[in-house]
């Protein structure tokens, strides 16, 4: 999350006809022209950085429709700004349709707060339309048209509903926020045993050119660096399970190793320390339910524990 950016930039063109814009706050939304119309990956957080967006889309494929929004998982940062591309049609994987069906007008209250110290950017957001998938998927789909392929695969992982949009031809992945960039992963709905599978599918497929949730395009060399982030963690949480030490105590313990790994703006120092705690309390559980199963025990699944819908 690009904290007090809002500008907005300019589409760049990764490949003929394959579009991002990396200015933008909460996401790295991209757009792919065929002869039929354009499909979008992810929709800007801030109005007036999502209207911006459809004006360039429309400026670049002029008299083209829109013909789907695709959104990489439900958080606000890759979906609140689908009321700005309405009429089309929103997909995305199923858990994506149950979550955003569930924000409420406590949701709605909750982001317009977030900004308070931000009165510019609080004001475009009295108006907020949840528009949630009108089409789901389970594993994966594809998109065909006018001579381009999307594929559209779940990985999970970041989110239960996490997905990713894999052009074959171009060798281009929209891989959403499965991979960040120097910058600490944010874990409060993890799945960390299935985010280091879906970081090797994504090398799996090839790809010359991922496109991560935040920032510009990078290679698959990438995915290296938060699998490393990932492993390390569920490595020190283990010992401390193993020591028979409690969550908490892992929490206290671990913060500060984990903050050496990515670079910790000062004025963002405790808003990521707590966004590690999430990330070891969600690991931790995970653990917890391996070592029981392991040692014969029988452990209940809580994929829907510590839900978060703030990045």
């Amino acid at each position: 999350m690009k904290i007090g950016v809002t500008g907005l930039g300019e589409r760049k063109e990764i490949a003929p006809g394959v579009f991002i814009n990396a200015a933008y706050r909460g996401c790295t939304p991209g757009f792919v022209s065929t002869e039929e119309g354009v499909i979008m990956i992810d929709t800007p957080l801030i109005p007036e950085q999502a209207i911006d967006w459809r004006a360039q889309i429309e400026e670049e494929c002029p008299d083209q429709p829109i013909l789907y929004v695709f959104n990489t998982d439900h958080h606000r940062g890759h979906a609140l700004g689908n009321q700005y591309f309405m009429p089309t049609t929103v997909i995305a994987h199923e858990r994506a349709h149950k979550e955003m069906s569930g924000y409420t007008e406590n949701f709605k209250e909750r982001v317009f707060n977030s900004f308070k110290r931000e009165p510019d950017i609080q004001k475009q957001m009295t108006n907020i339309e949840i528009i949630p998938p009108h089409l789901t998927f389970t594993e994966r789909t594809k998109l065909l048209y006018g001579g381009r392929e999307v594929d559209l695969i779940y990985v999970g992982g970041h989110t239960p509903a996490t997905s990713i949009a894999w052009l074959p031809e171009e060798k281009i992945c929209f891989v959403g926020d499965v991979l960040w960039v120097d910058q600490h992963p944010y874990m409060a709905q993890a799945n960390s045993k299935e985010w280091l599978e879906g970081l090797a599918l994504i090398r799996e497929l090839g790809a010359e050119k991922l496109i991560p949730g935040h920032g510009p395009t990078c290679t698959a060399e990438a995915t290296h660096k938060v699998e490393e982030y990932i492993i390390f963690m569920r490595g020190r949480v283990r010992d401390y399970y193993l020591e028979g030490k409690n969550k908490n105590e892992a929490k206290s313990g671990l913060v500060s190793e984990m903050l050496a790994w990515f670079p910790v703006p000062p004025d963002r120092k405790a808003k990521i320390e707590s966004q590690i705690k999430s990330g070891i309390n969600r690991v931790f559980r995970e653990i917890q339910r391996e070592e029981e199963i392991s040692n014969g025990g029988v452990s209940a699944s809580s994929d829907d524990d510590d839900d978060d819908d703030s990045e």
